[in-house]
């Protein structure tokens, strides 16, 4: 967008006589006019050499006002190319400058932030110099966007590459191969191949359903809602008054800016804000009893900008999986309350899960399922005998009993409970707390293992009507399966496909079906292990459409707050 009038020539005098006499602080050549187009090039060389050894770049600076994110890449850059410019020649643009400015114009397409590649200087830089052929003669204007559009691009390729939510794994020590290696090399391939989109492409992850979730980012962000809005904190202390009238005027704004309560003087009545509750949980699909909870709190802060910043880290997120997945693996999405079994990059089929509640976290890890158990028997936690069963033992000595199981010593004798002082412990017992196979077990009739050192795993359960609730997160940790038998016979199918010819498997889908209707513990080794990864993804693109998940676990909003949160 050009602008042509007063204010902004004025305002653009301005800026230019700053940037000149930033150039003059830092010792730069003298970067008034240069009249022959041929000589802008020297010119610009010249002041990019001065820059980058002026004393204010030791602290990343190439004015009082501007700093650049790898000055220790744009140093190096630089020095290999004998300070060149690269994005522009002889007072015009290389189309590769146009290129790599629309796409950090458009950058939120990609799930970043152009504010991150200097979207505004780079903006008053392209609109000055495109202005007039005035403006184009003087070499500071081009220095500076030479330097930002570098800095820029190095910016990107890292966070396409590596993302923004680990170490920095690509190291920027001025000693780094990888400066060489990855930054300069990467840059010198656009600027001679020339394949801006193909290049960045081969940076990202390969991973089919993050170029999925790319797919639906547009459309969002064309419809996003960017209104700045109160965050409401919750739970509230509800004995403390401040906090509840707090909360409630905080309540209010929010049902507000949605249109689901009028404009009032003061604070709402219970009614109204019953009325106004409702409408809300109406217009966005959930429970409508009128209350707030919560569901509602996190739908009310679950706004574009937020959902934004949480399509920002799942994008990340990929970036933190291997380079290449294997061709057989076990996905288990936490926020989504699901499981896929992937063959060959297909779905072969998917599974409703319920996992941890809040204070008891499925874990996120990669593992592989080494052997099941069917009709297996349930050793009780440590964690849940200290926080569950010990309050309940000091005032019933029979309460395990009474729940089903059993107490045995380390050599499984079996312990009566009531000849226990239960009154002694309190971070643990000398005991194991089991409970036996069966229908009624914890664990249902299967049992996938998996090396972790949470002492989580898959299995069956016995309270299947709960896979009828939306929320489920419900479980001390484990993941329990609604199409167990599925997994099962696919890990069967898995093994028996790749054993060699003079090899006999110990199981078949066939044995298994046979085991588990005669009610019968065994357990397998799957010779063949499948790899296990179990992940906190809050957002895809699923058949087309752009899809959210609660942040059941409050992880995304702890990322925002660190990395996004001036956003």
């Amino acid at each position: 967008m050009k602008f042509g009038n007063t204010l902004y020539r004025n305002y653009s005098a301005c800026i230019l006589m700053m940037l000149l006499l930033a150039c003059n602080n830092n010792k730069a050549k003298d970067p008034g006019k240069v009249t022959n187009p041929a000589e802008m090039n020297s010119r610009v060389a010249g002041n990019i050499h001065d820059v980058l050894n002026a004393d204010l770049f030791d602290a990343g600076k190439i004015d009082d006002s501007t700093k650049l994110h790898s000055p220790d890449i744009i140093q190096a850059f630089y020095s290999r190319s004998d300070h060149r410019p690269v994005w522009s020649s002889m007072e015009k643009w290389i189309p590769m400058a146009d290129t790599l400015f629309r796409f950090i114009a458009q950058a939120e397409q990609e799930g970043l932030f152009p504010a991150d590649y200097h979207f505004t200087s780079l903006k008053f830089l392209k609109d000055t110099l495109d202005a007039d052929s005035l403006t184009r003669m003087h070499a500071a204007l081009w220095t500076k966007a030479d330097l930002l559009l570098t800095d820029g691009f190095m910016h990107i390729i890292r966070d396409l590459k590596q993302g923004r939510l680990q170490p920095d794994s690509l190291s920027l020590n001025k000693d780094s191969v990888l400066v060489d290696k990855f930054f300069i090399t990467t840059l010198n391939e656009l600027l001679v191949k020339k394949k801006f989109n193909a290049l960045l492409a081969s940076l990202q992850p390969v991973h089919k359903n993050y170029w999925e979730l790319k797919k639906g980012i547009k459309q969002f962000v064309d419809g996003m809602d960017r209104r700045e809005t109160v965050y409401i904190p919750f739970p509230f202390k509800r004995g403390d008054v401040t906090d509840s009238i707090h909360f409630i005027k905080l309540l209010q704004q929010r049902l507000l800016d949605n249109a689901c309560i009028d404009p009032l003087p003061g604070l709402p009545d219970s009614a109204r804000l019953y009325v106004a509750i409702k409408k809300y949980q109406l217009k966005n699909g959930l429970q409508a009893d009128g209350k707030y909870g919560k569901n509602l709190v996190n739908s009310l802060n679950s706004t574009d900008i937020e959902k934004f910043k949480r399509i920002a880290i799942t994008l990340d997120r990929y970036k933190q999986l291997p380079v290449k997945m294997p061709e057989k693996y076990i996905w288990v999405n936490v926020p989504g309350y699901l499981l896929r079994v992937v063959d060959a990059d297909t779905i072969v089929f998917e599974s409703k899960v319920i996992i941890g509640k809040p204070e008891t976290r499925t874990p996120q890890l990669t593992a592989e399922i080494s052997d099941m158990i069917t009709y297996p028997t349930w050793t009780v936690p440590n964690s849940i005998i200290v926080k569950q069963y010990l309050p309940r033992l000091k005032n019933n000595s029979n309460y395990i009993s009474k729940i089903g199981l059993k107490l045995y010593t380390n050599k499984g004798e079996e312990i009566d409970p009531n000849t226990v002082n239960w009154s002694k412990y309190s971070r643990g017992i000398p005991y194991k707390v089991m409970q036996g196979s069966g229908d009624n077990n914890s664990l249902g009739v299967i049992k996938f293992n998996f090396n972790n050192p949470y002492a989580v795993y898959l299995h069956d359960t016995n309270q299947r009507y709960l896979f009828k609730n939306a929320s489920r997160a419900l479980s001390h940790g484990c993941v329990r399966v609604q199409e167990w038998e599925k997994r099962a016979f696919f890990i069967a199918r898995n093994d028996s496909l790749l054993q060699a010819g003079n090899e006999t498997l110990k199981y078949t889908a066939d044995s298994i079906k046979s085991w588990i209707a005669n009610k019968e513990m065994r357990r397998v080794d799957v010779k063949n292990h499948i790899p296990l990864f179990i992940r906190y993804f809050s957002c895809e693109t699923k058949d087309g459409i752009l899809k959210f998940y609660d942040d059941i676990y409050g992880e995304d909003k702890l990322l925002i707050e660190k990395y996004f949160a001036k956003k």
